[in-house]
């Protein structure tokens, strides 16, 4: 084992953990830290300083997705922060002692099966989730494997780039397949939220054209702010549709990228999009997204399943958060707050981001 330097690593941490599905979460004082003799062979203990929060982390709490996550679980995957011990006789190591890194969904995957290869790590047979079915990141000290952790450029704070490791690279990589070409009209269902509010600075930068849809005047806000061109409140329009339509000259956007999770942003999609189009899918209600076959065969619709990045995907959206075109709007809280921000995401009441500190 390789531990860094003048580096104390306790016995035990402060933790937030679901001890059962659907079961209270509970901040524990005293959750273990596994110790740098006990890491295998391409294991890393990473000592973090903040880590996101995800609407993936409370269907994590809730277990009502129909993949189960294990239980007892420390939940989170949208971590910084700095490897301070790496496990004995691991070989070809990409990060060192020291380096501050990022804690993505994807914990872990094999690299040999032909999902690896083709870069869709993210269906592995084998891979390990963040938060899921191994322990994430609402915790002081989180074990980590070094091909899957990300290095966070320099210029970028760790508070800022937690985000960027999910919902960041999430939407970066569901514009990358939605099909679409600078100067297109692309759609963000769920535009003012956590992935949303990112979605629409990626388009920014890819030089598309976007029509925010989601509702509440601090949203409204927060989505013209950031560049959209258009805004439309699903609460208020009598007519939904065609006022995208409208705002996108009259035939509809070429692709919808749908940021929320209920299923009537999938059919009214159908209904706005331009033939052609590409409905991508990133909210996951748990009803069925209720896209009629006639509409979508007649309009020649390509429906894309979007799951959250591949190594690549990461360093390419840290990057372009590096370079200042991409910028996380969010509000840092203790560990402790973490049961009452899951009840604001609940209601709907979050604009941006929350970053909990460490």
């Amino acid at each position: 084992m390789s531990v860094l330097a003048n580096e104390v690593i306790p016995k035990t941490q402060t933790a937030a953990v679901i001890p059962a599905p659907g079961a209270d979460l509970e901040v524990r004082t005293s959750h273990p830290v596994r110790q740098p003799s006990e890491l295998k062979p391409g294991e890393c203990l990473v000592k973090l300083s903040h880590t996101g929060v995800c609407h993936t982390d409370l269907h994590a709490k809730q277990g009502d997705w129909p993949v189960k996550p294990t239980h007892p679980l420390v939940g989170g995957h949208e971590g910084v922060g700095t490897i301070v011990a790496i496990g004995e006789h691991t070989v070809g190591s990409p990060v060192g002692l020291g380096d501050r890194v990022g804690i993505k969904w994807l914990a872990n995957s094999c690299l040999d099966c032909e999902f690896c290869r083709r870069g869709y790590e993210m269906n592995c047979p084998t891979c390990k989730l963040s938060g899921y079915n191994t322990d994430g990141t609402f915790q002081q000290y989180v074990v980590s494997f070094v091909h899957h952790v990300t290095p966070i450029p320099k210029s970028l704070d760790s508070a800022g780039a937690a985000s960027i490791c999910c919902a960041g690279v999430t939407v970066y990589k569901a514009l990358k397949v939605s099909g679409t070409k600078a100067g297109d009209w692309i759609a963000i269902p769920g535009a003012g939220g956590g992935l949303g509010h990112l979605a629409i600075q990626y388009a920014e930068a890819m030089g598309l054209n976007v029509i925010a849809i989601d509702t509440g005047a601090a949203k409204k806000e927060l989505c013209l702010e950031l560049g959209a061109k258009a805004w439309i409140d699903f609460k208020e329009t009598k007519d939904l549709v065609g006022d995208i339509k409208k705002a996108s000259g009259g035939l509809g956007p070429q692709a919808a990228l749908v940021a929320a999770a209920h299923s009537s942003a999938y059919s009214q999609a159908v209904d706005y999009l331009k033939e052609s189009g590409t409905l991508v899918v990133v909210g996951m209600p748990t009803e069925s997204i209720g896209a009629t076959a006639f509409w979508v065969v007649y309009k020649s619709i390509r429906v894309q399943g979007s799951y959250v990045g591949n190594r690549q995907d990461a360093i390419e959206a840290l990057q372009l958060a590096a370079d200042g075109k991409v910028k996380v709007k969010f509000e840092t809280k203790p560990l402790t707050a973490l049961k009452d921000t899951f009840e604001e995401m609940e209601e709907g009441k979050i604009a941006g981001r929350i970053v909990l500190a460490l």
